[in-house]
């Protein structure tokens, strides 16, 4: 059985691998790099264009759901490859589900950046 750690020793630890699958997504999944580099281009426009701290918090928020996305659609390709190569229409389904979270993340920082920049200029 798996010693189970607590406290201060579980916290360094689960960050241990949480870095550890940060860096596995960055440095197999280019979806996960392309959008981590398109982040940090957005971040300084991010503070640039929140007029508040609850609209920079909206911007920022809505690049960081779009990184979470990717990395459980990431995880979730990861498990099902990992299982077999074969077509299964439960593992195509998974895939798929994983994908359209993705493109829910997308589609809300998309319409959340186009909304700000309109009241910022045309509001």
């Amino acid at each position: 059985m798996k010693p189970r750690h607590t406290g201060l020793t579980h916290l360094l630890h689960s960050t241990r691998y949480s870095l550890k699958g940060l860096t596995a997504a960055f440095r197999h999944e280019a979806a996960f790099r392309q959008e981590v580099f398109l982040c940090a281009l957005l971040l300084p426009l991010a503070v640039w264009l929140g007029q508040s701290v609850a609209e920079v918090l909206l911007l920022v928020g809505s690049c960081v759901l779009v990184l979470v996305a990717e990395l459980l659609n990431s995880a979730i390709e990861n498990v099902v490859d990992r299982i077999g190569t074969e077509h299964h229409e439960l593992s195509g389904r998974a895939k798929d589900i994983g994908s359209a979270a993705v493109m829910l993340a997308l589609l809300f920082a998309g319409l959340t950046w186009a909304l700000l920049l309109w009241q910022r200029f045309w509001g």
